[in-house]
């Protein structure tokens, strides 16, 4: 069998490190500008929602979170009818890094798709997500504290 995850991996890893040294320069590291992304393309989501998105449990989204609040790329405003619920939205600072983001994005996608025809893209789009589809049964299940039996 092909080590498929291990090249979707490298993939991934790859990706966040070169995201990671260019978003130096407007102060976001270590992966937070999965999270700034998502809160701007999903205003008010909660918190939970996100980190199940990002596929992170919520201990790792809360201090992504509470760290872009610091940086003032975030805020939190209460829900209108329950006051516990917390909802994100990006701040003016937020809402100025998202077509950096977004545009470094386009741009990981191009290149990364580069040489396969729409036709091929398409299909590699479909397979991965049912790939993670795939996945995400087995994070659900072990997100609850179960264990995979091998």
């Amino acid at each position: 069998m092909r080590e498929i995850l291990r090249e979707v991996g490298m993939i991934a890893r790859a990706l966040d490190s070169i995201s990671n040294i260019e978003f130096k320069e407007i102060d976001l590291t270590k992966g937070q500008y999965l999270y700034l992304v998502r809160i701007y393309e999903n205003p008010g989501i909660i918190q939970e929602k996100l980190a199940e998105m990002i596929k992170v449990d919520r201990t790792t989204a809360a201090r992504a979170i509470q760290k872009l609040e610091m940086q003032g790329f975030i805020e939190k405003r209460d829900d209108e009818i329950n006051k516990k619920i917390k909802r994100l939205y990006t701040t003016d600072k937020g809402a100025q890094a998202y077509p950096i983001l977004k545009r470094e994005g386009d741009h990981s996608n191009a290149v990364a798709l580069a040489g396969l025809s729409e036709a091929e893209a398409e299909t590699l789009h479909q397979l991965l997500q049912r790939v993670r589809k795939n996945v995400e049964v087995d994070w659900e299940y072990v997100k609850k504290g179960n264990k995979r039996e091998y």
